[in-house]
Formats: structure tokens, sequence, C-alpha cells
């Protein structure tokens, strides 16, 4: 007599995402984890093992905004305590990373088991769905609700928690197959339709707006409507704003497009704005990057209209004068059926944008003409435009720090004015989470090997990161990282001497680092650079090596138009 074949829980958990699609996993391997690691193997799913959990989580997420399709995170207990910052750093770009537990055994819970943490309840305000399974027969149940909430509506992360009993027990192959859905792979996305009512409002007053502007939020890279959004822009001719710190929707070269909305880092978009008397927010949340929906950010006299594909979205902004639910791309194809052009409108922030382009170029001449005659070291904004002009237009560049994220936000826009195309841009999300950079590359890499990737970083940026470069040696995606190395936190020392009575900054200085050398230790390419006519060279010396590689980059500390806005009073205490 044959007996069915069974097999651990561990592999029900892997056959199970291998169904649904999941073409990657990133780990610290750990032994909680073992069975789900063989279950990965015998599956032939591709794992990379990080040199720690919080490496692993930006992996995976970064991997999941490229791709737009959930990865695995993969920890111990333990190792979960170190992964909760990438989770915090997925949550706000709503990225749906599958967060998997090897957790604490469960007929032991509660009385003190072998690495026994809470990790469902710590895992529940930072995730749309935290569960433990509880029972190994609704193992490919839970990882079928998981996948259901991380991708449906406003995405966003999840998490699983296994416990080890149940991850090394033997289940039936066909566990949790005698009841529906008997097809566990994964399904079309639902889509929100426009009510038609609602719609017609909306589009009322859309038609008899004077001078409109389009703000673009998360919502429409996660339902792959950025083509339809660059349409909109161009055809109807409406000024197209991107959301701070989300992901790119059209590239900075694009006609429609003018900057982020954010008034300090380009000013322009205050004028704009503010001269609005129609402010269609898609796929946004009103946050505190929209100062809530609340004047002098939106003015009283406009409309503002928030569009969002789900209604999770919807209760975010409350504060909107109309609400629409209804999937972006949905939205974006009506309304491409106005028969109207805003070209008068478009036409003055293109030369506001122009204007804008014009002062920094010249700005940035004179600041790097007197670096070269005082043999100052390199302005960041420098040698941010630098490093894009060595890039091609299948290139990705990723920015990562406090100023250097800053100043290099700029750059894109100057460049991209010039005509100046990337390949794809990557940087920290809502949380502005320093350490994310190496990681985000690493994922860049990873799905685009054939590309140039290049990584501008803060040299604090590194540090809280940095580890995560060893990925790059052991599976062979090398890399380029730039190190704007000013010696600290600058950004937090700009801050304390605004906020400080005594004008000074502390705790924020670094030793001088030869994060060069390192690289070199480990097996790659390291040069230092210490003039701005060095750079290029280096730069070209450092992509054509094939190695993973560090130009370490002497520049002097400047403060950023955002840290100079919002800092500029002593009584400040953040730069909120």
């Amino acid at each position: 007599m044959n007996s069915e074949p069974k097999i651990r829980g561990g592999a029900l958990l892997a056959r199970a995402l291998k169904e649904k699609g999941v073409d990657h996993v990133f780990t610290l391997a750990g032994g909680f984890c073992n069975p789900a690691l063989e279950g990965f193997m015998e599956c032939q799913m591709p794992v990379i093992n990080c040199p720690h959990e919080q490496v692993a989580g930006h992996l995976a997420d970064g991997h999941t905004r490229i791709t737009r399709k959930p990865s695995i995170c993969l920890v111990g207990p333990e190792g979960f305590a170190n992964a909760v910052p990438a989770m915090l750093e997925a949550w706000g770009e709503r990225s749906p990373v599958i967060f998997v537990t090897g957790s604490s055994t469960l007929k032991r819970q509660g009385s003190g088991g072998f690495k026994e943490i809470d990790d469902v309840a710590i895992a529940s305000p930072l995730t749309k769905y935290s569960v433990q399974i509880t029972d190994g027969e609704r193992i490919g149940e839970f990882v079928d609700r998981a996948w259901t909430a991380a991708t449906t509506g406003y995405p966003g992360p999840v998490h699983i928690s296994l416990p080890v009993d149940i991850m090394f027990s033997s289940f039936s192959e066909t566990a949790g197959r005698q009841e529906r859905p008997f097809n566990w792979t994964a399904r079309p996305l639902p889509r929100a339709w426009p009510e038609p009512a609602a719609l017609n409002e909306v589009m009322d007053q859309v038609r008899k707006a004077e001078r409109p502007v389009i703000i673009g939020g998360h919502g429409i890279w996660w339902s792959g409507s950025e083509e339809k959004l660059e349409t909109a822009g161009k055809t109807l001719r409406i000024p197209i704003f991107n959301v701070p710190y989300h992901q790119k929707l059209l590239s900075e070269e694009c006609e429609a497009y003018m900057g982020l909305a954010d008034f300090h880092q380009y000013h322009p978009s205050k004028k704009a704005i503010q001269e609005a008397d129609l402010v269609l927010m898609i796929g946004c949340r009103l946050d505190n990057q929209m100062n809530f929906g609340n004047p002098p950010f939106v003015p009283k006299e406009a409309k503002l209209v928030c569009v969002n594909g789900s209604h999770e979205e919807l209760e975010h902004n409350r504060a909107a004068d109309i609400s629409l639910l209804s999937d972006p791309g949905a939205f974006l194809d009506e309304m491409l059926s106005v028969k109207k052009s805003w070209s008068e409108w478009f036409d003055l922030q293109r030369s506001r944008r122009a204007a804008w382009v014009a002062g920094w170029n010249e700005h940035i001449a004179d600041e790097s003409a007197t670096d070269l005659k005082e043999g100052r070291k390199l302005h960041p904004l420098q040698l941010a435009l630098d490093v894009q002009a060595e890039l091609n237009g299948e290139d990705w560049l990723v920015f990562d720090g406090g100023n250097t994220h800053f100043w290099n936000e700029i750059a894109v826009n100057l460049a991209g004015w010039g005509g100046k195309k990337l390949g794809g841009i990557l940087h920290p999300g809502n949380y502005s989470m320093l350490g994310v950079g190496v990681s985000f590359a690493l994922s860049a890499k990873n799905t685009h090997p054939d590309r140039n990737v290049v990584l501008i970083t803060g040299d604090g940026a590194f540090l809280s990161g940095g580890l995560s470069i060893e990925a790059a040696f052991q599976e062979g995606l090398p890399i380029v990282v730039v190190v704007d190395n000013n010696g600290g936190l600058d950004c937090i020392s700009q801050q304390q001497e605004r906020l400080f009575k005594n004008g000074n900054h502390f705790a924020t200085d670094f030793r001088d680092i030869p994060f060069h050398s390192m690289f070199e230790g480990l097996g790659g390419h390291g040069e230092l650079v210490e003039r701005r006519d060095l750079l290029v060279p280096a730069l070209r010396r450092a992509i054509a090596s094939g190695k993973t590689a560090c130009v370490n980059v002497k520049c002097r500390g400047v403060i950023s138009p955002i840290v100079a806005a919002t800092s500029d009073k002593r009584d400040k205490a953040s730069i909120e």
C-alpha cells in the first residue's frame, strides 16, 4: 500500500509562494527557516543570502518596487527585529513585500520558548496584514490571503509567521487543496471603476478649470498607469508634478513633467499650485508632504480633487473637496476624452522651469569656478551633475542620504530639462530612511544585469547600510558607489547650527573614512577623488573595471534648499 507523499511545512510554504509567481527570496539563512530554504531550493527559486536581515528586507523592497511584483524577505525570530526598519520603509512606499518569519515553537507559545517574540503584534502597525499560521494544513490558504492583502486595493507589505514546529512538521503535498479556491495561482488584480455620477462631477470640474495641475503619487505607479499619465499631460497640456520621495512616475525630460510638488526643492511648484484653480491629486495621500491638503499649500480658493484606486486611500483624504474612487488608469482614460487644452497655462509652467534651470546652472557654474580658484572641495550638486552626465539612457541612478538626496533631486530635474534620460531612478521613500541605497542599487542591478547602476550616497547613509555591499561581491552584481563624503551627518549639522543657541553642531562628525580602501579590501575597485577634474576619469575607470567599485569623493557641506527653508528659525525643532 503506497502512502501519500509528505513534505515539510516549510516546503509547503515555498511551493505556495512559487505558485503565486514569486521569483526572488532575500534572507539571512537561519536554522528556523531551513525547511523553507530547502523548499525554495527544490522549487529552483533564486535565493540571495544577505549579511543582515535589514539588508534582506531592503533588497526585497527594491526588487518589488522595480518589478511591481511581491518578493520575499525570509528571516528567523531574532532576525525579525532587524528586518523591522525595512518593513517601515516598504510601508511608507506601499511596497507589497511579503515578510516571512520562522518563529518560535507554537506548542510552547507563551512559555518562553526559544527566541520567542510576538512578531505578529510587532508587524501589525507596519503591514496591511500580519498573521501566525497555527495549522500546517492551512499554509496555502494564508499565503493566498497574504498575497491578496499585499497586492489589492492600497498595496503594501504583509507578514506571515510560521512557527518552527509547523515549519519542520510533515504534511500531505495536497494539504489544503480539497477546498476552494482550487487554483492558487495569482489572479488578475481587481480595479475600481468610477461610479458614473461621481466621475461626472469630477469631469465637470476639469472642463471648467482654467489653471489645472496634476500631482501624481505612488498609486499611479502601483496601478501601472504612468504612461497614461504622460499621455494625458502631453495631450491636454496639463502640468504634472510628482509627490516627493515616491516612485518617479515620469522621466525628467518628459515635456509634461515639471518637477516635485515641493516648494523648497522645486520653487516653481509653489506658484503653479497656489495659482491653480483645480488641483488633481491622483494616487496621492494628503499627508504631511501635501500639508494635509490645507492652505497655504493648496489655496482655499482652489478645488482639491483626490482620485484614488482604493477606499483605504480615500480614507486618508477626507480633507479633499471631492473624492473619487477610481483606478488611476481608468480616470486618466476619461481625462483624455476632454476636448480642451491648457497650452497657455502649460507653457507658463515650462517657462518657469526653464528660468529655474537657468538660475541653478548659473549658480553652480559660479560655485564651481570659485571652488577651483580657492581650492575648495567639490559642491555636492556639481558631483550629482557630473555623475549623471556619464550615464547613458539605460543606466540606473540610485541616491541615498540627507542633503545628498536633496541635491540629487535638483540635479535630475536640471539634467532632465537638458534632455538627459536615465533607465531608472530609486531612492528612499516616504520615511526618508538612510542606508537603503546599496540595497536598492543591488536590486536595480539584479533586475537589469546588463545596465550600469550607480549609487550616489552620503557618507552617513553608507555607514547606515553599507554592509550590504558584500552581497554585490557574493552575487556577482557589480555596482558603482559614489560617496558624497563631507565628513559627517551634514544635513543634521546644518539644522543644529540654526537651532542651537551657540550656532555650533554636535555629535555629527565622522573621522576621515577611506571608503575606497574598504572596497579594494573586499576585492573591488576603489579610488579617492579630491578635485573635480579627477572625478569623471575615476568614475569611468570604476565603471570599466567591471567590479563593484567605490569612488570616494571629498565634497564640502552645502546646505540644501529644503534644509535651509525648514530650519531657518531657531525655535524649529524638526524639518517637518
